[in-house]
Order: structure tokens, then C-alpha cells, then sequence
């Protein structure tokens, strides 16, 4: 049986437009929710708009730390109304990626855009390159994931991602079941080992 993780922290990644359907709004407001429920603290981009908003505020109601990371020039248009935990602002969106990677244990994606979709990839693919080892998961609110999983599968199958990372994500449709299946998920060995036995 595989030890269980701890977590102090986790990441979220999800947009900052509420989208189309309501039940994005309401999944992410669960997540941050459950992360509260759990005793971690939540790690986000630091808006106060759309799904962003909604995660961050159901976490600081709950009692989570909130450690919101946003680069100067996206704050004014992000950030409406008061700003709730602690705000990090930083230069340019690398920093603004490597900091919420540094603070986080874990990650989640929720519903979102191209920066979500690109925050999503660079994750996984430093777990691909062994730059960490930390789990990713999926909330696949209304099977909004199903096209890019099916795609995922499409690029295993045409051999350019290795099998072994046919694995590589915990998909749930339910927070709960989400960080449960983070906390239990072992990621794939890497060919490439950036990971030093002190930062293991």
C-alpha cells in the first residue's frame, strides 16, 4: 500500500471568468471549500474575479490561509473589490508560476482558459522532466476535461508521450474525491532527475 501524502498547501489553477454554466462557479467554490475543510491553505493567482474569485473567497470563509500570486500588470484588471488574504505581487508571469509551485504541495485545475491550460502543461510537464514530484489532479466539472483527456490518450497512442504517464493525472468530478485521490497518487519516475535527495 503507497504511504499517503501530506499536504499543507494546494494550488488551483482556473480562470478568471466565471464561464458559461453556473456549476463551474458553484465546483469552485467547493473546492475551496473542501481545501478549508481539510486544514491546508489555498495557493491561487490572485484575482477576485470569476472562478478565481469564487475558489479564494469559499477558502478564507472556511478558515484556509489564502496566499494569492499576481503579476503588477494584471492586478488592476484581475483584482475588483477587496483582496482577500495574503497578496504577493510579482514581476512577470514566470515568477508569478515558479512562486505558486514553490508554496504548493499539490495541484488542482479547475475550468479555465489558455493561461489555466498553459499553467496546467507546465506543471505536468516538470513532473514529466523530474523537476518535482508533486501530484496534479483535474476537477471535471460537467466533463469539461474529457477533450483534452481524450487528446492526452491520442498523444500516447501516436507514441509521442510515454505510457507511463498515461497516469499522470487524478481526474474526479467531486473536490472530495479529488483530494483524495491526491493524496494517495504516486507520479510517474522520470527519466531526469532535477531532484536532489534533500528536496525529496
Amino acid at each position: 500500500m503507497n504511504e499517503q501524502r501530506r499536504f499543507e498547501r494546494i494550488c488551483v489553477f482556473c480562470g478568471s471568468s466565471p464561464g458559461v454554466d453556473g456549476d463551474y462557479t458553484l465546483q469552485a467554490a467547493a473546492m475551496g471549500e473542501e481545501i478549508a475543510r481539510r486544514g491546508y491553505g489555498l495557493v491561487y493567482g490572485g484575482g477576485n474575479l470569476g472562478l478565481m474569485g469564487a475558489v479564494s473567497r469559499a477558502a478564507h470563509d472556511g478558515g484556509a490561509t489564502v496566499y494569492g500570486i499576481i503579476p503588477g500588470p494584471l492586478a488592476a484588471k484581475e483584482i475588483a473589490g477587496e483582496t482577500i488574504g495574503h497578496i504577493e505581487v510579482v514581476e512577470t508571469m514566470h515568477q508569478r508560476k515558479a512562486r505558486m509551485a514553490e508554496l504548493a504541495d499539490a495541484f488542482v485545475t479547475l475550468p479555465g482558459g489558455i493561461g489555466t491550460l498553459e499553467e496546467l502543461f507546465e506543471t505536468i510537464s516538470w513532473i514529466q522532466l523530474g523537476i518535482h514530484n508533486k501530484p496534479m489532479g483535474l476537477l471535471n466539472v460537467k466533463g469539461f476535461f474529457d477533450p483534452l483527456r481524450q487528446m492526452l490518450a491520442h498523444q500516447i497512442e501516436q507514441g509521442f508521450i510515454a505510457d507511463r504517464y498515461r497516469h499522470l493525472l487524478v481526474v474526479e468530478d467531486q473536490p472530495s474525491a479529488l483530494v483524495d485521490g491526491l493524496l494517495c497518487h504516486q507520479t510517474p519516475e522520470s527519466s531526469v532527475q532535477w531532484i536532489t535527495s534533500a528536496q525529496a
